[in-house]
């Protein structure tokens, strides 16, 4: 067996339509276009979504809901999280860069302290922004908050 002597599986290959080839061709005329419209035509492109003129999909669902162009997100960052790398980092402060070493966030993200979960030693913390619960128990053991 040589390689100028292979050829693929019987039947494994079909003659690709060859079409505008002639009326012998059983393929021109027409070139299995049809007659008239736009889609018999050279250049004939329709736009995506179209639908042969039936109300499209995206017209046919209703609109809802509202997406604030001004909308600021903030990581989100609790007590618990701030007592564990506190006594994981042995420190009593807490900045910015301390979080973005450790993961909690990234150059260019607003860190928002929350108040789930509890502190229990004096740990100085400053961020982009505190709530109230989270503010008054870091204060409440004699540590401050810093807004950055």
């Amino acid at each position: 067996m040589d390689l100028n002597s292979l050829k693929p599986a019987e039947g494994s290959t079909k003659n690709r339509k060859r079409i505008a080839r002639g009326t012998g061709s059983g393929r021109g005329g027409t070139s299995t276009r049809g007659h008239k419209g736009a889609k018999s035509r050279s250049g004939y492109k329709s736009k995506g979504g179209f639908e042969g003129g039936q109300m499209p999909l995206q017209r046919r669902v209703p609109k809802f809901g509202f997406t604030s162009p001004n909308r600021v997100e903030y990581k989100a960052l609790n007590l618990d999280s701030i007592q564990e790398l506190a006594s994981k980092l042995n420190t009593d402060t807490i900045d910015f860069t301390v979080l973005m070493e450790n993961g909690f966030a990234q150059k260019n993200d607003l860190v928002k302290v929350l108040g789930r979960g509890e502190i229990t030693s004096k740990v100085n913390v400053s961020a982009h922004k505190f709530s109230s619960s989270a503010e008054a128990a870091i204060e409440k053991l004699g540590g401050t908050v810093t807004k950055l």
